[in-house]
């Protein structure tokens, strides 16, 4: 089984009120359960916003810059991500529309390098 990363984009902004909220995280549990169940849960979990990120990069003299926030300005931003380990692509794909259904914002579908 080949390993896939599924990215949950969100819009920037502040997090959605309770009454959208709410109905999102019980579809959540709901997939994950399914997930585990399938065996095809690996892990996921969810990220603070960008601006609580820290950048590193490396100089030619070797030294490493530390730079506060997010590198680009951005409509969205990564805000949370599952691995999967499902048999091909298909599969893995229709994983990621059931948690694109569930948290109604897009997912981003990709394998792991250096499995065959």
């Amino acid at each position: 089984m080949k390993h896939y990363l599924l990215s949950i984009y969100q819009p920037a902004g502040g997090p959605p009120p309770p009454e959208v909220l709410e109905p999102v995280v019980r579809a959540l549990d709901a997939l994950n359960a399914d997930l585990r169940a399938a065996g095809a849960w690996v892990f996921a979990g969810g990220l603070h916003d960008p601006e609580t990120a820290t950048v590193l990069r490396a100089s030619d003299s070797g030294d490493v810059l530390a730079t506060d926030g997010p590198f680009a300005e951005a409509k969205e931003f990564l805000g949370g991500f599952t691995i999967i380990k499902a048999p091909d692509l298909d599969a893995a794909l229709e994983w990621g529309g059931r948690l694109a259904r569930a948290t109604t914002l897009p997912v981003e579908v990709r394998p792991f390098q250096g499995e065959a």
